[in-house]
């Protein structure tokens, strides 16, 4: 495990001469609220190392010299994510395998799928509900940590191999240039949606006051707690006291039996804050979004679908790959606006 200044700085001189480099990250967000980074895996040839992010290094040598690189991972959405919102790491390229392998046309790209397919290894599925913030590591989580990226060259170098042979490779690197893209942005969270959970449209603006109120009560308790709000109440609970308590029926029985009973007088301290909000301060319900299409726009969206459908069995790919239905709709209503959002090989897929 690097988790020393000395040991990092041993690192670098590694990293910035690799031929290549592999990457993956841990984070604790069954455990711990917010998550955090716990565990970066770099693999580069001869080396799988550990990096450990919670021992108080610095670490922006270490991603200035991954910074121009181009890296490999897999499911890299998370990664650059997390990676992103916790250093401001944004890479110059990656090789992303489990995109690689929807490209190819594989029903199923999980790692541990990809490895026995391809590499003929059977990996073991591994701790994956485990607290990677524990410390020191258990060998079967640094064994599993490891293999993550261990075997990421080559399956890549096959993958690569393949989308050449079909002509896909360019889809591929236009693909990971969008996916790195779409991960530096920071989303901005909405004040007003982020405490309407599953099930939140059910409500009538009353219940909505109610849930507003629990949801965020229930995020400070898991805050001072450091656990996964869900770990507090389930999104269920909270959906179900919000349409009691707004319905005027007793919530009690909602509650879980061994909610502590400090717990349980928050809970009736929310409910009594939102019952006690005048009706100008209850939110508004979400509209449903856009407009009803009209018969030319249907009709267009259907030719644009049976398109998809008919050149996505052709390559034997997923069709939502090359558009979401949400896609097709827009791109019915107004082609010239929104076919810019696409990448060159959807929209060639789409025209011809």
């Amino acid at each position: 495990m690097i988790d020393s200044d000395d040991k990092l700085a041993a690192l670098l001189p590694r990293v910035r001469a690799a031929d290549w480099l592999a990457l993956d990250t841990e984070a604790d967000s069954l455990h711990a609220y917010p998550e955090k980074l716990c565990l970066i895996q770099i693999s580069l040839p001869g080396a799988d190392e550990l990096v450990d992010p919670l021992a108080s290094l610095d670490l922006s040598p270490l991603l200035e010299a991954l910074r121009g690189r181009d890296l490999i991972l897999h499911g890299a959405d998370y990664d650059l994510r997390l990676l992103r919102r916790a250093y401001g790491f944004v890479p110059e390229s990656v090789f992303e395998t489990m995109l690689a392998a929807r490209l190819l046309g594989f029903l199923e790209f999980g790692l541990t799928h990809l490895v026995k397919e391809l590499l003929e290894v059977h990996l073991e599925k591994g701790p994956q509900t485990a607290d990677w913030a524990r410390r020191p590591l258990t060998q079967r989580m640094v064994n599993y940590a490891r293999n993550d990226t261990y075997y990421l060259k080559p399956l890549a170098d096959l993958l690569r191999a393949r989308l050449r042979e079909k002509g896909r490779l360019g889809w591929h690197q236009e693909s990971c240039s969008r996916l790195v893209q779409d991960c530096a942005e920071l989303r901005p969270t909405d004040p007003d949606q982020v405490w309407r959970v599953k099930g939140a449209d059910r409500l009538e603006r009353h219940g909505l006051a109610v849930l507003r109120e629990l949801w965020n009560w229930r995020d400070h308790e898991a805050l001072v707690a450091n656990k996964p709000p869900y770990f507090i109440l389930r999104h269920e609970t909270l959906v179900a006291l919000a349409d009691a308590a707004a319905q005027g029926t007793t919530v009690l029985p909602l509650l879980p039996p061994r909610l502590p009973a400090r717990r349980r007088e928050g809970v009736q301290a929310a409910i009594e804050r939102a019952l006690e909000l005048p009706a100008s301060d209850w939110p508004q319900r979400n509209r449903a979004s856009g407009r009803r299409p009209d018969l030319d726009e249907r009709r267009r969206c259907d030719a644009l679908r049976h398109r998809r459908d008919r050149r996505a069995a052709e390559l034997g790919i997923d069709p939502t790959l090359i558009a979401s239905r949400a896609t097709l709709s827009s791109l019915a209503m107004d082609w010239d606006k929104y076919q810019a959002e696409l990448m060159n090989w959807q929209r060639e897929l789409l025209q011809h």
